[in-house]
């Protein structure tokens, strides 16, 4: 079986990672959370005062860039590849609320998009790979093989956000993850650093009306035929 990098990149609360991370299993290939690594660097933000409701001070985070150090580990318990910071397993830590809320300002960022669009190119180099984001078949991965863009209605992405939130023991109201999915999809495809396109040779999935088995076998197939081409 060729190895071949599969871009999968679209808006929030997708399930990206979710059939992305199955995807790679099922392939025996890498996988790379984009996002995480996003979230990564705002939770660093938030933990030392660079980014808040009141005020911001970016130009402190990105001379700090040299000093966060990120990895994925592979969890036994879990059995997935997990984000650490700085020696820190925080996979926990970078999926509230509070992060979702500034992780969109924080990716637009020119010097942190630079620093991490390296790393994931180097990551992916040796291909066998599937890495999801926002920007992976347009800026990461312009010529990966295989490119998907998913995308579902917002409401439908909101209930999907706010059910895992709950599951993860948060305290937060549907509204409030409605308007957030709604903030970040304004701010993804407007930002002027790589902002949230569709690849003009990536395979458009809306899946608002999918469950997860569909979508797996629709993608895993595709991936087949490209694989064996």
């Amino acid at each position: 079986m060729r190895k071949i990098v599969i871009a999968i990149d679209g808006h929030s609360s997708t399930g990206k990672s979710t059939v992305a991370k199955r995807l790679a299993k099922a392939l025996e290939y890498v996988y790379v959370d984009t996002g995480a690594m996003y979230r990564a660097v705002t939770l660093y933000a938030l933990e030392h005062g660079c980014i808040s409701d009141s005020s911001d001070d970016l130009e402190t985070l990105i001379k700090s860039l040299d000093d966060i150090r990120l990895r994925f580990e592979y969890n036994p318990e879990t059995l997935q590849s997990e984000i650490h910071l700085n020696g820190e397993n925080v996979e926990h830590k970078i999926r509230t609320l509070e992060v979702s809320r500034y992780v969109s300002k924080i990716a637009a960022i020119p010097e942190v998009r630079k620093k991490l669009v390296e790393q994931q190119q180097e990551m992916g180099k040796e291909k066998g790979v599937v890495m999801d984001g926002r920007d992976i078949g347009t800026v990461v991965f312009p010529n990966a093989e295989l490119k998907f863009f998913m995308t579902a209605s917002a409401k439908k992405r909101a209930d999907r956000r706010f059910k895992e939130l709950l599951e993860r023991g948060e305290q937060v109201t549907y509204e409030e993850v409605l308007k957030n999915v709604q903030e970040r999809d304004m701010l993804d495809s407007s930002r002027t650093v790589s902002p949230l396109v569709k690849a003009e040779d990536a395979i458009p999935f809306d899946n608002t009306s999918m469950g997860h088995e569909e979508q797996f076998r629709i993608i895993h197939q595709k991936s087949l035929e490209v694989i064996n081409d």
